[in-house]
């Protein structure tokens, strides 16, 4: 098959080309249709191309499907109508294969895909480019003229162009064209296939309950195609206005009420659209010329949307989501007053993507269990979820984004198994489960009070922070301080930077709560899977070895001295420790030592009260900083072993992309060379050192770390006593031997063959 074309003589006028795309532009930020916007696509193409046939099909990666959305030239009427497999026929083999394909005569060509009734019969010089964003498959731009005036290499190099520039506005274009999809029909059957499936686990628990598809492409498009049954008049409205108002404040304050460190306004765009005149007075006026108040709502907040969603600013975009939030509640509460005041309240919430903010309003809305489809269980979503208490299972089964809403679903959280639409008899295996779990008088009961080992080592079990929700764990159970505390929290889950007031009372209340105990605080580990979403100075094609971590703070100086000034006066009187992230060179940690020692020099000329000597330490989780382990020692107060990190930058594997993570293993040879090379220099050095990350928690990985000297471990307060369990069964001859035969191995079949086995659930 050809797929650069012959030399036929190109009819692409490049120049014009660009030129009429950037009117394209234009026209899309005026909020013109989406039909219109596609049409007047198709129109600028095929005239500057002098192509009678100009066409663009649209990909649904949820069906793997296209579907022809525009023509020019074509059955104007098959539009929506044809249908093509990823594969199917010459377009769907060009965006599987993510290539143009140009044929001079594509009757001639097996591949071609032929299809009654669209009038393309006499257009057989066929060119066809990929529409898409980086590896994101979006479309597909096709051109067609008589076989006498095929197309040659200009041309394809000129829809590239053309194509990569329409790939921007089609982004934002396919969610608005999601809404006017045919509803889909429900499925007679739960599928065999997806009735039970396996995932991992990222937040542990139990829940039962009918699914709710957090679906952003179809919110809008289900109140569209309502038949709503009676007319609703502006006093209806005005009334689930008011309603509306009551209920969002009530859920800021149960998010204020249950995390006081994380009280971002996380509904304060709802409600400042929800006080705007001007959305307001349109939805008024519509209802007056004689829209149904509901419809009247649903097309004012679509109009609304379509302007975020064209802003260049990826903040604005994502406000799109708020409206539409917004907008389905309004009309909830306009259909049925009171009755639905929590949408997702015990359901289970199957999503594709979630933001931190999209679960703090889950968690306040009381949402049984979070199934993710897709995303990695060490990121900071699956993090949040644990210290939310919120079960969540993360797997790659996307197709139960069409299990139909409503069905009921088990899911179990220990284990990471889905089950959808069980009998009875795993309800009932699950009721017993549920029924086992440990309560924390339980969790007390069975906890010593100081951790140590069979043989009577004594070791330090610290706790993660996550939230201030996390420390009524950590202060009822046996732990020995913060080991980690993660302060990016607040500000992930905030509108903007968190002040130093604002941090100082989240501190103070830290160390309040662990008098007397050491409390080590992460400085901003931004960057990466953890987004600020109104931070947008900086757009990467790979955050995770971007501007993060330590990097974006000492980029960020004024934002960095303020947490720090906040740090070390709220830990005035505390065993404080001050932690520095991503740590990859003496210079860096020189630099942001001097930042602390600035921030002591304005408090003592201030004359406020601080910690004058904190420790400085560092997380080892870069390969560049474990080659310079002396040379740390004899700088750093303390080491922290960021595993996460530290296997993900070892082993080039992203820990948050579900689709490598077969390769993403702690006990690869490498990992445990590594972790013995840090510690023993710690040791050399006589420099603290703890272990964090989810290697600290599983249970397997525990005689080694014991064997090669770890003497620390910090883990979220979940896990404090099943971590204690496994320190207590493991004595430290034993754990030494084990760790000198791992260590000897190259093979990671010979590793597995000689560690325990897995974690069990508790």
């Amino acid at each position: 098959m050809k797929d650069r074309g012959k030399d036929c003589g190109g009819f692409v006028n490049s120049r014009q080309l660009l030129y009429d795309i950037s009117e394209l532009n234009h026209l899309f930020r005026e909020s013109a249709s989406i039909e219109t916007l596609l049409s007047r696509a198709v129109e600028m193409v095929a005239r500057s191309t002098q192509s009678p046939v100009c066409s663009i099909y649209l990909y649904n990666p949820d069906r793997q499907e296209l579907t022809l959305r525009a023509t020019q030239g074509l059955n104007p009427e098959s539009v929506g109508r044809v249908h093509l497999k990823l594969g199917e026929g010459l377009t769907g083999l060009a965006l599987q294969e993510m290539r143009p394909i140009c044929e001079p005569d594509i009757s001639r060509n097996p591949n071609n895909k032929f299809f009654p009734g669209i009038f393309e019969e006499r257009y057989n010089a066929f060119l066809a480019v990929p529409i898409a964003r980086g590896l994101s498959k979006m479309g597909v731009l096709v051109l067609q003229r008589e076989a006498s005036q095929c197309y040659n290499e200009s041309d394809i190099t000129a829809l590239e162009t053309v194509a990569s520039q329409l790939a921007n506005i089609i982004e934002n274009a396919q969610f608005l064209l999601a809404m006017h999809e045919p509803a889909p029909v429900a499925a007679a059957a739960v599928p065999d296939s997806i009735r039970f499936v396996r995932g991992k686990v990222a937040s542990e628990g139990f829940a039962y309950g009918p699914t709710m598809a957090l679906d952003r492409h179809k919110g809008l498009a289900v109140v569209l195609r309502q038949d709503f049954g009676k007319t609703y008049a502006l006093d209806d409205f005005h009334r689930a206005v008011a309603y509306t108002e009551r209920q969002l404040e009530q859920l800021q304050e149960q998010v204020e009420d249950k995390l006081s460190d994380a009280a971002s306004l996380i509904f304060a765009a709802h409600l400042m659209v929800l006080k705007d005149q001007d959305f307001l007075g349109k939805i008024t006026r519509r209802i007056e010329s004689g829209v149904n108040a509901p419809v009247a709502v649903a097309q004012v907040a679509a109009d609304y949307m379509q302007s975020f969603l064209a802003a260049s600013s990826a903040y604005l975009r994502e406000k799109a989501n708020d409206i539409e939030d917004l907008a389905v509640r309004l009309v909830t509460n306009l259909l049925s007053p009171g009755e639905q005041a929590d949408i997702h309240k015990d359901h289970v919430i199957i999503a594709r993507g979630l933001f931190p903010s999209d679960l703090l309003k889950l968690s306040s809305e009381g949402a049984a269990a979070i199934v993710l489809v897709g995303g990695g269980v060490t990121s900071h979503v699956a993090i949040l979820a644990r210290s939310l208490g919120v079960p969540m299972v993360i797997m790659d089964a996307f197709e139960l984004l069409r299990v139909p809403d409503g069905t009921p679903v088990l899911v179990d959280a220990e284990v990471g198994n889905v089950f959808v639409d069980p009998d009875d008899h795993v309800l009932e295996r699950f009721q017993a489960q549920r029924n086992a779990r440990l309560t924390l008088d339980d969790q007390k009961r069975l906890m010593q009070p100081v951790t140590q080992t069979a043989d009577g080592t004594r070791v330090h079990l610290m706790a993660n922070i996550n939230l201030l929700g996390d420390l009524r764990l950590a202060c009822a159970l046996p732990c020995d301080g913060i080991g980690l505390y993660r302060t990016e929290f607040p500000f992930i889950i905030r509108t903007t930077f968190p002040t130093e007031a604002e941090q100082y009372v989240i501190y103070r209340k830290l160390v309040t709560a662990m008098a007397g105990k050491p409390v080590t605080f992460r400085t901003l580990d931004a960057g990466g899977d953890k987004i600020l979403s109104y931070y947008h100075d900086i757009e990467e094609q790979n955050p995770a070895m971007g501007m993060r971590s330590i990097r974006f703070s000492l980029q960020n100086k004024a934002v960095f001295a303020e947490q720090i000034r906040a740090i070390l006066r709220a830990g005035f009187d505390a065993d404080l420790h001050i932690m520095f992230p991503m740590i990859s060179s003496l210079d860096e940690f020189h630099e942001a030592a001097d930042v602390v020692r600035e921030a002591l020099d304005q408090l003592r000329h201030q004359g406020l009260e601080h910690h004058a000597q904190p420790k400085l330490g560092m997380m080892v989780e870069l390969p560049s900083a474990v080659d310079l382990i002396d040379d740390f020692a004899q700088e750093a107060d303390f080491f922290s072993i960021g595993t996460n990190d530290l296997i993900q930058f070892l082993l080039a594997v992203d820990r948050t992309n579900e689709s490598v993570a077969d390769f993403y293993l702690p006990h690869h040879p490498a990992v445990l060379r590594t972790l013995n090379r840090i510690v023993q220099a710690a040791l050399r050095h006589q420099r603290g050192l703890s272990l964090c990350g989810d290697m600290a928690h599983q249970t397997r990985y525990i005689p080694f770390l014991l064997g090669i000297g770890v003497r620390a471990f910090s883990v979220d307060t979940i896990y404090l006593r099943r971590t204690q369990q496994a320190i207590a069964a493991t004595s430290i001859p034993a754990a030494a031997v084990l760790a000198r035969s791992l260590l000897a191995q190259s093979r990671i079949r010979d590793i597995e063959a000689l560690l325990p086995s897995r974690t069990p659930p508790d």
